[in-house]
């Protein structure tokens, strides 16, 4: 496990590293560049890069932690992704139903394989997985009906990093919805308006909203503030 400084969660929990592009999302990913640095600092997890590897000794941590945690489940990788084996995904569902006490946030951009391993009885859904998909602009808006169709009972929307205007979404089963702009060197800007559509459509359905940054080059210095305000809203654990 680890601490996180993400906002929205507490700690990463990684059963699986490396991913691979499959959206315009994905163009700067944050964890591939860290899986860079990792690696150059001999960290035995990342010695092949970003190449897919599950990790089964991983399995066992959430029973060691005492307190309960809100856990982003992959935060360097896409539990979904094709070189996972169902087999696995499927002990990683046993760990989270075993550990009742924890949250976990799943997020994935396959949504489509989701929805087959759902659809095919695969997936053992308990209460305290939270799904998600990401949604990086309205091209990536049909995630969101895979998502609805599933069997979660907590769904959830990364619209991170939003480069381009979603539009209207079809928010009836989805509980939360989080945005953000892309940071790094290469940040691609986000537009407020963009931002304050998907808030004002949060609000009108009754849809928890956060406001992770603004991001950019320098995302401390552009901070978090919308409207006057931080967005800090989640759903009922």
């Amino acid at each position: 496990m680890a601490k996180s400084s993400i906002e929205w969660t507490e700690m990463t929990w990684n059963p699986v590293t490396g991913c691979t592009k499959i959206s315009e999302g994905c163009k700067n990913c944050y964890a591939e560049t860290f899986s860079r640095r990792l690696k150059a600092m001999g960290v035995e997890k990342y010695a092949d890069g970003f190449n897919v590897h599950i990790y089964p000794d991983a399995l066992k941590e959430p029973y060691t932690w005492k307190k309960s945690r809100v856990v982003f489940v992959n935060s360097m990788s896409d539990l979904f992704h094709e070189k996972v084996p169902i087999e696995f995904i499927q002990q990683v569902f046993q760990v989270m139903k075993d550990n009742p006490q924890h949250v976990f946030q799943v997020l994935t951009k396959r949504a489509d394989v989701l929805l087959y391993y759902d659809k095919e009885g695969l997936l053992n859904w308990s209460h305290n997985v939270w799904m998600g998909v990401s949604i990086e602009n309205e091209w990536n808006k049909k995630r969101i009906d895979l998502l609805s169709q599933t069997g979660a009972r907590t769904k959830f929307l990364s619209c991170e990093p939003l480069i381009g205007p979603i539009g209207e979404m079809n928010l009836e089963k989805i509980d939360w919805v989080i945005v953000g702009g892309e940071s790094g060197l290469k940040a691609r800007p986000m537009k407020k308006e963009w931002v304050i559509d998907i808030k004002n459509q949060c609000q009108k359905n009754d849809v928890s909203f956060f406001f992770k940054q603004w991001g950019g080059r320098y995302k401390k210095k552009a901070g978090r503030i919308l409207e006057g305000k931080t967005w800090d809203e989640m759903p009922e654990k």
